[in-house]
């Protein structure tokens, strides 16, 4: 089992998780995609020691397996450098085909910065979306998990003004799909999928918006006499109790910030992001790029080993 690790921007703690992770012999086989130098330098400015390993098969102490990529231009440790987003979409590209060819079980992401990625990507907004064109993939859903919670999202990263008229019955038909499918594949037999409205109170019967009573409601009817197992649509601000999410296998927000700052209150440092619906496994840590901190080595790895978790229970089961 080899799993692929792309540790995102440079400037970041990406390097930091990278060499702090390779400090303890593990029996996670991580193949890291990265510049060989960068890795080293941050290991020095963490006064720790690392042996590059360009194989990919290594869980020694104090060693990492580096499939090498240079980068483009300087890396300052806590800075951005433009020059630099193009070598972390090769790092992206690289490993997913490693990935796509078989050649790595998983794919584990570290941050980036979309700000910079722009600079040679006008239009990129993350992860979930650009790895899903990279495997030609027609939808994918973007998933947040943590003890006790699974948090999916109908829309990923658009500005606000444009999630309700992303909020159609096809798009969110797949969506509710996807998620039904993945859940089952990772062994929840027939998953309970929470969907939450759009509008306060999910709109109270048409007073304050009408896509649950247009769009939202007549497909959960749908799905539902199909077989599916949902529940819906629910005021985002009584989904979340303790006694509404019993036998909950996943809430479904309609949008970013309606879900993910609950779930990231109950388990950030111990959280995972789950891209559903790709050909390959891919899980990535819940946190930024902290560039103030990069190279302080007061950072936790808790992220990364909960998604690192994640990716190799998704194998197993996938592999059963």
């Amino acid at each position: 089992m080899t799993i692929a690790f792309t540790p995102g921007e440079p400037g970041g703690i990406g390097p930091d998780l990278a060499v702090i992770f390779a400090q303890k012999k593990s029996t996670n086989n991580l193949l890291t995609f990265a510049d060989p130098d960068i890795l080293l330098k941050r290991a020095k400015q963490l006064n720790l020691p690392l042996k590059i390993v360009e194989s990919e098969h290594s869980s020694a102490k104090q060693q990492l397996c580096v499939y090498p990529i240079k980068t483009n231009g300087v890396v300052n440790t806590g800075m951005l450098n433009v020059e630099n987003a193009q070598y972390v979409l090769n790092t992206l590209d690289i490993a997913t085909e490693f990935c796509l060819n078989g050649q790595c079980d998983a794919l584990v992401t570290g941050p980036i910065h979309k700000g910079i990625i722009n600079t040679v990507n006008p239009g990129f907004t993350g992860h979930t979306e650009y790895l899903a064109s990279l495997a030609n993939t027609e939808k994918t859903v973007m998933m947040l998990a943590t003890k006790g919670l699974r948090v999916a999202l109908a829309t990923t990263h658009l500005p606000l003004s444009q999630v309700a008229q992303n909020i159609q019955q096809e798009s969110l038909e797949k969506t509710i799909r996807i998620i039904h499918n993945s859940l089952e594949g990772y062994g929840i037999i027939h998953p309970r999928i929470v969907v939450c409205g759009l509008n306060p109170h999910a709109g109270e019967d048409g007073c304050l918006g009408r896509e649950e009573i247009d769009i939202i409601n007549p497909l959960i009817q749908q799905l539902n006499q199909q077989g599916l197992n949902l529940a819906g649509s629910v005021p985002a601000d009584t989904a979340f109790t303790v006694d509404a999410l019993k036998g909950v296998d996943c809430v479904l927000s309609m949008y970013h910030d309606q879900g993910l700052p609950v779930l990231k209150t109950l388990g950030f440092k111990k959280a995972v992001n789950i891209t559903l619906g790709l050909p390959f496994i891919r899980t990535s840590v819940d946190h930024g790029t902290a560039l103030s901190l990069a190279g302080s080595g007061n950072i936790s790895l808790g992220s990364l080993h909960t998604a690192l978790e994640y990716a190799q229970d998704f194998i197993n089961k996938k592999n059963v």
